[in-house]
């Protein structure tokens, strides 16, 4: 039997694409090579904590996030971003600053100099720069706001979004599209959020949410709704274009045909997939760098933190020479992740930055977060609960260039009609990005399956047109 669609790849962005593709009808396969679906998806509940061992809020001005969630009857197990959030904290000098959450938190703190304050203002009347540059993220920002609030507010910003990543490396225009875009339409960023909102525009920001039993509630709902289309444990050892759409290689286990193909891997196992299929989307996806990243989760009791914990966590400039990138106050962000009476704290290290520390071994990583939230939070004594996850390909990097390989990436139907790609490396690494590139994906299948299942052929007899099913 040939499927309408394959799709290798069981974390959020193919099992989001599957679950799309199968509402509307159509015969779907999800292939993963792991036991366990959901990428890195994963929330771990042990002695009272809930631990997210990845990513671990969803943005809810996303609307495929909320309508998702909606569709899938989780609603009710969803829960907002707790009261306790007053702040938000970065490190500076050996310390956590806190900053007033709202516009003018940064103007109002000293996190930052007086004249490094005036000249955020000043960006208002600061001229525009070259149109279609590809500047880094840390360029962009010095220029319209000044080297300090790019250097310790921006570059920490980043760290915390993309594992580690750099600023100085990021492209501005794949990270943050808006932002190019207010100073190309009105010269100043400033100018251009004030016209925002005086418009009612949504503006870059989030407005976070999980679900009681954590993110993996998503992967775990959606595997469920997919039931025996889902094939764990199934390795892919090729994919070949033939007459019918394509041919799945999965070794002993057989093989698969399908009319359609998305490959929503990471972007290292798909340049693994592309050569002799698409050889120009497998030289792109190669390009996409992912540095390793540790995610170590803690739990203390509440008598052991000095620290209020009145925030969503903390973020560290590189000239801070701390070893946390940043870290979250599990504990505050949602109940329900830490029993009572205790706190949880989770530290992430390494990524671009350092990738050398997150590859070090369970122990040290727990010894040197340890370490970290005794002198930036005041925790005392051995935690209660430690926890680490070892991820070696970490977040997809968005370098200067980047718009350029996803271009490549997202037309690999033009090149090779029925082949589709989708994941993190697209438009972002956020489970909620992740969710609408899905949802796009699956409309341009969706599109490709139509087309090919109404050709219109001419018969060999007497010339009379009919319709056939498939190619």
């Amino acid at each position: 039997m040939t499927l309408d669609t394959i799709v290798i790849g069981g974390g959020v962005s193919g099992l989001a694409t599957a679950y799309h593709l199968k509402k509307r009808g159509h015969q779907v396969a999800v292939l993963e090579r792991q036991a366990r679906l959901g990428g890195n998806a994963i929330s771990e509940h042990r002695d009272g904590f809930l631990m997210e061992h990845g990513p671990s809020t969803m943005n809810a001005l996303v609307p495929a996030a909320n309508e998702i969630s909606t569709e899938l009857a989780i609603d009710d197990r969803r829960c907002d971003l707790g009261d306790g959030i007053q702040n938000r904290y970065l490190v500076s000098n050996g310390a956590l600053s806190g900053i007033s959450i709202g516009a003018l938190g940064f103007l109002r703190s000293n996190y930052l100099s007086p004249l490094a304050r005036l000249r955020i203002l000043a960006e208002l009347f600061w001229p525009h720069g070259s149109p279609g540059e590809d500047e880094t993220v840390l360029s962009f920002c010095t220029r319209r706001f000044g080297k300090e609030f790019a250097e310790r507010v921006m570059d920490p910003m980043v760290a915390g979004i993309y594992g580690g990543g750099r600023a100085a490396d990021l492209s501005v225009s794949a990270i943050f599209p808006m932002l190019v875009a207010l100073e190309a339409k009105y010269g100043s960023v400033t100018l251009g959020i004030m016209h925002r909102r005086r418009e009612g525009g949504k503006m870059p920001g989030s407005r976070l949410f999980s679900w009681q039993g954590g993110i993996a509630t998503l992967a775990q709902t959606l595997a469920r709704s997919l039931g025996d289309s889902i094939h764990t444990g199934a390795t892919v050892r090729r994919i070949t274009p033939d007459g019918a759409g394509f041919a799945v290689d999965l070794g002993s286990a057989g093989s698969l045909q399908g009319k359609s193909i998305v490959v929503a891997t990471q972007a290292h196992v798909a340049a693994q997939l592309l050569p002799g299929v698409d050889d120009q989307a497998a030289a792109a996806a190669e390009q996409i760098a992912a540095p390793p990243l540790a995610v170590v989760f803690l739990g203390f009791a509440r008598s052991a933190v000095e620290h209020p914990l009145d925030g969503l966590g903390f973020l560290t400039a590189a000239a801070e020479g701390r070893n946390i990138l940043g870290a979250q106050f599990c504990s505050t962000m949602f109940p329900g992740r830490a029993p009572k009476g205790h706190v949880a704290l989770s530290a992430y290290i390494g990524g671009a930055r350092s990738p050398e520390l997150a590859r070090l071994p369970s122990a040290d990583l727990i010894d040197l977060a340890r370490d970290e939230f005794k002198d930036l939070v005041g925790a005392r004594g051995e935690p209660v609960m430690a926890q680490v996850r070892h991820w070696p390909i970490g977040l997809p990097q968005y370098r200067p260039g980047h718009k350029r390989l996803i271009a490549e990436l997202d037309t690999t139907h033009e090149r090779q009609p029925g082949l589709f790609l989708s994941g993190n490396y697209f438009a972002g690494p956020s489970v909620a990005t992740c969710l609408s590139v899905a949802q796009k994906t699956a409309l341009a299948v969706q599109g490709h399956l139509e087309n090919g299942q109404g050709i219109t052929r001419q018969t060999q007899g007497g010339g009379h047109i009919h319709h056939q099913n498939g190619p």
